[in-house]
C-alpha cells in the first residue's frame, strides 16, 4: 500500500500537467463573428465605397451602387459576416494547430530518433537513449522517455517474471500516449465543422438572395426593379462563392494536419514496439 500512494499521485501529476483550459475553443469563434461583422460593417460597408450611401440604420445600412468589388460583396447580406468570422476561425485554428503540431513533431526526423534509440537500446545504453529523447523533445520522444524510465526500471526489478516486465513497459507507454493524442487533435473538431457549416450557411445565405431576387422580379406585375433583382443576385452568389472558398480552405486545412497526427501516431506505435521487442530480447 504505501508504494501504491506514489505511483498514484506521480500518474495524476502527469494528468495534470497536460490538461489545459483550452480558453481559445471559445473565446475565438466569438471574437471572429465579432471581427467578422466588424469587416462587413465597416470596412465592405464603408459609405465612401457606394454611390448611394444610406444615412439611417447603423446595424445594416442599405447602401446601394458600390463603387468597387469589395464594396459589392458587402451587399452579399447580413450572412456575409458569418462567412467571414468562419473563415477567420479557419485561420485562427489553423494557426493554432500548426503551432501545437509542429512542437509535437520536435526536432529532426522521428524515423532517426528512433533509429538511434534502437541503436542505443541494443548496446543496452538507457541513458544515452533518455538523451535521445531530450533532443528530439516531441510527442514520440515524451512517450519514448516514459517508456524508458519504466524500462531502467524493470532492467533491475526483482520478484517479478519477464512477461509482467514486458506488460509494465507497453502498459507505461499506452498511458503516456493516452496523454499526447488528445493534445494533437485538440480543436480540429472547429475545421471539420467549419467544412459542413459554411457550405450551409452560405446556402442560406443564396437562399435568402435567390428570394430577393424573384420578389422583385413579381414586383409591379413582373416588370421588377433591375436594381433590386441585381442586388438579390449578387446576394446570393457572394454568400455562394465565400461560403465555398471557407468550406473548401477548412477541408485543406483539417486533412494537412490529421496527415501530420497520422505520422505521429504511426511514430509513436513503433516507440511501444521498440521498446517491448528489445526488453524482450536483451533481458530474457
Amino acid at each position: 500500500m504505501a508504494e501504491t500512494k506514489p505511483t498514484a499521485a506521480k500518474a495524476a501529476t502527469s494528468g495534470q500537467a497536460k490538461q489545459s483550459t483550452n480558453v481559445i475553443s471559445w473565446i475565438a469563434p466569438i471574437v471572429c463573428i465579432l471581427a467578422g461583422y466588424s469587416i462587413w460593417r465597416f470596412i465592405l460597408g464603408n459609405p465612401s465605397g457606394f454611390e448611394e450611401p444610406a444615412t439611417e440604420g447603423w446595424f445594416w445600412p442599405k447602401h446601394h451602387k458600390p463603387k468597387g468589388a469589395l464594396s459589392a460583396i458587402y451587399e452579399g447580406g447580413i450572412i456575409v459576416p458569418f462567412l467571414i468570422g468562419l473563415f477567420l476561425m479557419v485561420i485562427v485554428f489553423s494557426i493554432e494547430r500548426f503551432l501545437t503540431i509542429t512542437k509535437a513533431m520536435g526536432a529532426g526526423s522521428a524515423t532517426d530518433f528512433i533509429r538511434k534509440v534502437q541503436y542505443h537500446l541494443a548496446n543496452k545504453n538507457i541513458d544515452a537513449a533518455l538523451a535521445e529523447c531530450d533532443k528530439q523533445k516531441g510527442s514520440v520522444a515524451n512517450v519514448m522517455k516514459a517508456g524508458l524510465k519504466k524500462y531502467r526500471e524493470m532492467t533491475t526489478a526483482e520478484g517479478v517474471d519477464h512477461d509482467q516486465k514486458v506488460g509494465a513497459i507497453q502498459k507505461e507507454v499506452e498511458e503516456a500516449t493516452a496523454l499526447e493524442l488528445p493534445m494533437l487533435s485538440k480543436n480540429l473538431v472547429f475545421l471539420s465543422t467549419i467544412t459542413s457549416l459554411a457550405t450551409l450557411i452560405a446556402l442560406l445565405g443564396t437562399v435568402l438572395g435567390m428570394i430577393r431576387s424573384f420578389a422583385a422580379l413579381g414586383k409591379e406585375g413582373g416588370g421588377g426593379d433591375a436594381s433590386a433583382l441585381a442586388v438579390g443576385i449578387s446576394e446570393a452568389l457572394y454568400n455562394t462563392a465565400i461560403g465555398i472558398g471557407t468550406s473548401s480552405f477548412a477541408m485543406i486545412m483539417y486533412n494537412v494536419f490529421t496527415t501530420k497526427i497520422d505520422s505521429i501516431t504511426y511514430g509513436i506505435d513503433e516507440t511501444s514496439f521498440t521498446l517491448t521487442q528489445s526488453f524482450a530480447t536483451q533481458y530474457k
